[in-house]
């Protein structure tokens, strides 16, 4: 029987995840291996000649079967870094992306900024998922009293297990759908959301990964992907305190339809758009 080394398996999944045409193949086979053996990624290579124990590929080629079955690699690993913490992710939980990085910084701005103005600000986010997003804010600017709401019982109780594991500072979620739960009074600073917003028609042109896999509430958008904004916008006006803002991340192409449906609701008094990395619009930000 022929034996498997670190360096040997690496390089015969590389090459096996090529031929499925898997994104990444050779970093994919590091972090599964690097899951599967305990390992940093680092260690792969410290210990290149290093051989499997039987029971070792078993487990490896379980991950194979499950990753060529095109399962994100995040529920695999139960586990996606964003911003500056590794969170724990799990099916029926939206895995945080990288563009949504550029609401938390912007909200950090916001919250910075009230901070040198010696205010305290009340934030809320809505459908908090895997609470990536608020759990990042709150650690960046611990000064301030933070709320999340999130309809999903499998997502809401998975932002708990993130809330005791990485927050720095107290973060209080709650079941609801958007901000119906809330008593509809000025209460909120900040009130910010990443909607589902991907249009119904486009959810099969999706990724596998992301199509077959992720919750399709946190991506389906509706008719023209605003269903959600919609309603969040209805519900806003009378929750955000003079001044307050809403942060909602949207499409790349959704900037005129956002612009236009802003217009029905008379309590927004500015609005403003703010691209990610990529050069795209990615965040309407409205000011009351």
């Amino acid at each position: 029987m022929s034996v498997w080394t670190i360096k040997s398996i690496l390089s015969w999944t590389d090459a096996y995840f090529s031929q499925r045409s898997i994104d990444s193949p050779r970093l994919t086979a590091e972090i599964l291996l690097a899951q599967t053996l305990g390992l940093r990624r680092l260690d792969l290579y410290l210990q290149h000649d290093r051989p499997l124990e039987r029971q070792e590929l078993a487990a490896f080629k379980i991950f194979i079967r499950r990753r060529v079955a095109r399962e994100p690699v995040a529920y695999i690993t139960g586990r996606k870094g964003f911003f500056k913490e590794q969170f724990k992710v799990a099916p029926g939980v939206l895995i945080p992306r990288p563009d949504t990085e550029t609401l938390v910084e912007t909200a950090i701005g916001l919250l910075s900024e009230m901070e040198r103005c010696g205010r305290q600000a009340r934030v809320m986010e809505l459908g908090v998922g895997s609470g990536a997003v608020i759990i990042s804010i709150a650690n960046a600017c611990k000064g301030h009293l933070y709320f999340g709401s999130e309809l999903s019982l499998v997502a809401l109780a998975m932002a708990c297990a993130n809330v005791k594991a990485f927050a720095r500072t107290s973060v209080a979620l709650f079941r609801g759908d958007w901000l119906a739960p809330v008593t509809p009074q000025p209460l909120f600073d900040l009130i910010l959301s990443n909607p589902p917003y991907i249009p119904s028609a486009d959810i099969e042109s999706l990724a596998p990964e992301i199509r077959d896999h992720e919750p399709r509430q946190a991506l389906d958008g509706g008719a023209d992907g605003l269903d959600a904004v919609r309603v969040i916008l209805a519900q806003a006006g009378e929750r955000l305190l003079p001044y307050g803002r809403l942060i909602l991340e949207i499409g790349y192409d959704q900037k005129p339809l956002v612009k236009s449906l802003a217009q029905g609701f008379n309590w927004v008094a500015e609005l403003d758009f703010i691209k990610d990395l990529a050069g795209h619009y990615r965040l309407a930000v409205f000011k009351k």
